[in-house]
């Protein structure tokens, strides 16, 4: 399932959101032309060598359970960095596409709630989360992590919490058949969660394919920074074009 849309308007131009896909577009062209996968390898969350940087593995080639490992090199910043650089790289066109959709659909209504500012801070935050999910799950994984997605799921957690009553426009393939629906967003989030869920249950500690439980904290964490910043009174008021509808079909606001 694929969102397409909401239907929730953002109240005002998303320029925090606009600006983080524009960063990501550009790191993912100079990542076009980076043939060698050096960026990969210095800017990449390694979660071996984010533990021992200066062990002499990562500057030879060595062969683990998983095979032949090739020579890592150090990163191009300090490794603790890397758990934020990680979040802007991205490993092919499916995995940027896929990433900025997400970000595009959910990303504006939570910025509208949030602030711009303090939503930055929040999915700076939401990225570092994902990477030490990640990170502590596979410690000793020699497999570069990249990706905005862990990120990309803090935004969809705090949508969750913001916009229960929102409705989503989903793209469904299921082999030669594809077709439109609409469904409630919890729906769709929840369903989404509940993969990752499953696939961090099943895949363990290995660190290899999908980062699920990167997914994972950073959701979590989007969750309860959207419920903390509710409790402490610090959201943004929901926009008058969602309250006037609300009151149309009868709801109280929340």
């Amino acid at each position: 399932m694929i969102p397409l849309r909401d239907d929730v308007p953002a109240a005002r131009r998303p320029v925090v959101t606009q600006a983080l896909i524009a960063i990501c577009a550009a790191v993912f062209l100079l990542q076009l032309g980076d043939q060698d996968g050096e960026l990969l390898y210095r800017f990449g969350m390694v979660p071996g060598r984010v533990f021992d940087p200066d062990s002499p593995l990562w500057q030879r080639s060595h062969y683990t359970a998983g095979g032949l490992v090739p020579a890592i090199g150090a990163a191009a910043v300090p490794d603790w960095l890397t758990l934020l650089t990680c979040t802007f790289l991205h490993g092919g066109w499916l995995h940027f596409l896929g990433n900025m959709l997400f970000l595009w659909v959910f990303g504006d209504n939570v910025e509208d709630r949030f602030g711009r500012l303090p939503f930055l801070a929040f999915y700076l935050a939401s990225g570092i989360a994902a990477s030490l999910a990640h990170l502590y799950s596979a410690p000793g994984s020699p497999v570069p992590t990249i990706g905005a997605s862990g990120a990309v799921a803090g935004v969809m957690g705090a949508y969750l919490l913001l916009y229960p009553r929102a409705h989503v426009e989903m793209l469904i393939v299921f082999g030669f058949f594809i077709d439109v629906i609409v469904l409630r967003a919890p729906f769709f989030l929840v369903y989404w969660f509940a993969l990752q869920l499953l696939g961090g249950a099943l895949e363990g500690s290995t660190g290899g394919g999908v980062a699920w439980w990167a997914h994972i904290g950073g959701f979590v964490l989007g969750a309860l920074a959207a419920l903390l910043l509710r409790l402490l009174g610090r959201l943004r008021p929901e926009p008058a074009h969602i309250l006037l509808r609300r009151r149309r079909l009868g709801r109280s606001p929340r």
